[in-house]
């Protein structure tokens, strides 16, 4: 089994991030290659950045299908493109906010989600409600660290785990949902030193397309999800025609 992991930023250090996690968790037999768009914003933190960036991940959508990829997963908590990689893909594809909701609401009451700037609050819980769990999320915290300083703030752990924390206490939690692919690899120790299940979208995702395809299943292709028209694109998009 092969599963492509998008990370629709253009930041290799945190793809090369996202597929280490993805690996950690798939099972034998399941292959991981995690990738960066050729074109696209370094980060992804608003509407404007996360339009601009799904050019580029569905041409990775379509390279895939070219080379046979079993399954996606679309490693952005804003789940840019979702839908129309659905139309694309031959196999499951899933957004790790989708993912990592759905999780977290098997594992309690409810969870809340802990994720980078304030401004991208509104996305959260815009998906939230689209895959029904905004009865279940209590609460969307930001930390305010943008996403390329993830690494490099030699504070970000403490200033997240702190976020974490407070958002414990204020909503009444039962999980915490790590709500930025660039935070993949805190999932053992902020959930350690919490004591709570935090959840990470990227392995989540990892292994719920990795079941998907086990199972055989896919997005159902009738309707909406069908493959798009073919017709003409032009100008920077002229290659997206089919």
């Amino acid at each position: 089994m092969l599963i492509k992991v998008v990370n629709p930023n253009t930041t290799q250090s945190m793809t090369d991030k996202i597929g280490d996690c993805a690996r950690s968790v798939a099972g034998p037999g399941t292959l991981v290659e995690a990738v960066s768009p050729k074109m696209g914003p370094a980060s992804i933190e608003s509407h404007y950045d996360e339009a601009l960036s799904v050019p580029g991940i569905l041409d990775e959508i379509a390279r895939g299908e070219e080379a046979g990829v079993d399954g996606y997963v679309i490693a952005c908590f804003g789940d840019p493109g979702l839908d129309a990689a659905r139309e694309l893909a031959s196999g499951p594809v899933l957004g790790i906010a989708e993912a990592a909701m759905h999780a977290a609401s098997f594992l309690g009451r409810g969870f809340s989600v802990v994720t980078t700037l304030g401004r991208t609050r509104g996305r959260a819980w815009e998906l939230a409600e689209r895959y029904g769990m905004h009865r279940f999320c209590l609460d969307v915290h930001a930390c305010e660290i943008a996403v390329l300083d993830l690494d490099s703030d030699p504070d970000a752990v403490k200033v997240i785990t702190e976020a974490c924390r407070a958002a414990l206490t204020q909503d009444g939690s039962d999980a915490i949902v790590l709500g930025c692919a660039g935070m993949a690899d805190l999932c053992a120790v902020l959930s350690a030193d919490l004591g709570v299940p935090v959840v990470d979208g990227v392995a989540a995702a990892t292994l719920m397309v990795q079941s998907l395809v086990t199972l055989g299943l896919r997005t159902g292709a009738r309707g909406e999800f069908a493959p798009p028209l073919p017709k003409a694109y032009t100008g920077l998009l002229e290659g997206f025609g089919r």
